[in-house]
């Protein structure tokens, strides 16, 4: 791609030394470079310090196959982000929250929730202000939508997201296209639009949708005269097309334009040369290496992913299984008190029912040496009968206290036994947990140009520039298949953005709406209405003269 070594340099800050002469240094991606050079008819501002901005001259019709060095794609990526948020290329919002998207996982890599909290995108510049202003939307509502497509971006790496990036954006109708002011004949006030794809004949009011287009396979000479230009169709039965432009130079610069795209448009409809075979086929190699190392690492990654789960798995285990044998071992420590406590108090209840029998005994041995005293009187007879009779009341009871006290020590015996038992249980469980399996250890697996391109020539004021008419209906009709296949391809796209598109509708302030908002949305509602569909625009009218 022309222009793509000047597009290396990302500034230069010049110092004037003396008169027309200055100290240019350049700053590039790999080294610095100073030296002096003479500006020749140029007007260079008076303040200091100077900046320039070395940019693309000529735009690739398919940045996929053109951009060969990754070097070249990135800085071209910037390029046209930059354009389009200066607003020098139109997109649709939809668009742009796409765009932004994959602008976003060029720049932080795969989505990760817990490094990319809201608020991330604070101070980002990923949106026209144009398409801010256009809807009543908060910072946070961008963001949310940007994030949501920027989550589905996950493995893409820089590259591949930059080159999605550019793949939408060189579909945009302002995509590549120079914009020059002109007159008709007439007089009429037009502008003139020069891309890879030819000529197009702009209203100044409406950049988005070309009047007339004369794509590059169909123009056989182009040349000027002064400030007068002339484009003369291949087709003689069409009228030659004049303008006038500002001044001369505008006209040096419009055919410096027209020759350079044409010499690439006829380059990319030819076999590659050696050159460039070996470019891409370094190119290739580079990205299949890159690939390589990018599927190795996220082997590693995934592998360490699952041997950090496993630790954690293990480590969690082995906290269940602590927290289990403390718990068993406390168990063991409250069986052990309570059996300790029931064999206390079953001794303590055997020792009273010893008791209680031992005055049962002596209660009866009472009652029998009351009975054999001899009592001399009824009296006490009758005394000695009544106490003979509470005797034996007392005795009755006594014994069923004691017969309720041997209960207790049988019941508090078996509450032992049973202590003893959980006791046993809970040894054999803190057992059980000390002697149970761990899980083995992971062992991770390691993972000069062709003959055929067009001449000019200068001759004392007036420039001129052939264009040899062989193949054109060949080229031609591969202009017709690219057609097609283009249109297949963005069908999917199309259906996300509309699908953003009327979920942003809703909050779209209508009074804020651009003249180019509106052109936008009236090509849309008719289908589409694009330099792209309006290119063949003369053959379907059956080559009616020119007028405008």
């Amino acid at each position: 791609m022309a222009g793509a070594v000047a597009s290396r340099m990302s500034f230069s800050s010049l110092k004037r030394k003396q008169p027309k002469t200055f100290t240019v240094r350049i700053v590039t991606m790999d080294a610095e470079m100073e030296f002096n050079c003479e500006v020749l008819d140029h007007d260079v501002s008076k303040e200091e310090p100077v900046t320039f901005h070395f940019l693309a001259k000529f735009y690739p019709e398919n940045a996929e196959e053109e951009l060969v060095q990754e070097i070249t794609q990135h800085l071209f990526f910037l390029q046209v982000k930059k354009q389009i948020l200066d607003e020098k290329i139109y997109c649709p919002p939809e668009a742009s929250v796409l765009l932004a998207s994959y602008a976003v996982q060029a720049k932080y890599g795969d989505y990760d929730p817990s490094v990319h909290k809201r608020g991330f995108l604070a101070q980002e510049e990923l949106l026209p202000k144009r398409v801010i202003n256009l809807y009543q939307m908060t910072p946070e509502m961008w963001e949310e939508r940007i994030t949501a497509w920027y989550a589905e971006h996950r493995g893409r790496a820089r590259d591949e997201a930059e080159m999605e990036y550019l793949k939408i954006a060189q579909d945009l109708e302002m995509y590549g296209v120079n914009y020059f002011a002109i007159r008709n004949k007439k007089g009429t006030e037009l502008l003139l639009g020069v891309d890879a794809l030819g000529l197009h004949i702009y209203d100044p009011e409406n950049r988005l949708t070309p009047k007339i287009s004369f794509p590059w396979n169909e123009i056989r000479n182009i040349s000027y005269s002064d400030k007068e230009f002339t484009i003369k169709p291949l087709d003689k039965k069409i009228d030659v097309f004049k303008f006038n432009s500002s001044k001369l130079r505008v006209n040096k610069l419009i055919l410096q334009l027209c020759i350079g795209n044409h010499d690439l448009f006829m380059r990319r409809r030819k076999a590659d040369s050696l050159e460039v075979q070996q470019m891409k086929a370094q190119a290739r190699e580079e990205k299949a290496r890159k690939q390589m190392e990018r599927q190795r690492l996220a082997r590693e990654k995934q592998m360490r992913e699952e041997a950090e789960r496993t630790r954690d798995e293990l480590e969690r285990r082995l906290l269940q299984m602590k927290e289990e044998a403390t718990m068993a071992n406390e168990a063991l420590m409250r069986s052990e008190e309570t059996a300790d406590l029931l064999a206390e108090k079953a001794q303590i209840t055997e020792e009273e029912a010893k008791l209680l029998a031992q005055k049962a005994a002596e209660a009866e041995q009472e009652m029998q040496r009351i009975k054999a005293t001899a009592i001399r009187t009824e009296e006490e007879k009758r005394l000695m009968e009544q106490k003979v009779l509470e005797a034996e009341v007392l005795a009755l009871k006594m014994a069923e206290e004691s017969e309720r006290r041997a209960k207790e020590a049988d019941q508090l015996k078996q509450d032992l036994q049973e202590a003893r038992e959980a006791e046993r249980r809970a040894k054999q469980k803190l057992l059980e947990i000390a002697t149970k399996p761990t899980y083995p250890p992971m062992n991770p697996i390691p993972a000069p140009l062709p003959p055929d391109i067009p001449s000019f020539n200068l001759i004392g004021d007036s420039l001129s520039f052939d264009f040899k008419d062989t193949d054109m209906k060949r080229l031609s009709m591969e202009i017709e298949k690219e057609k097609v296949e283009y249109m297949e391809k963005s069908k999917h796209l199309q259906e996300q953005l509309n699908e953003l598109k009327t979920e942003i509708e809703a909050l779209k302030l209508k009074e804020r709406e651009t003249a180019l908002d509106i052109l936008h949305n009236e090509n849309s509602d008719r289908g589409g209405s694009s330099k792209h569909n309006t290119i063949k625009k003369p053959q379907a009218q059956g080559r009616r003269p020119i007028c405008i």
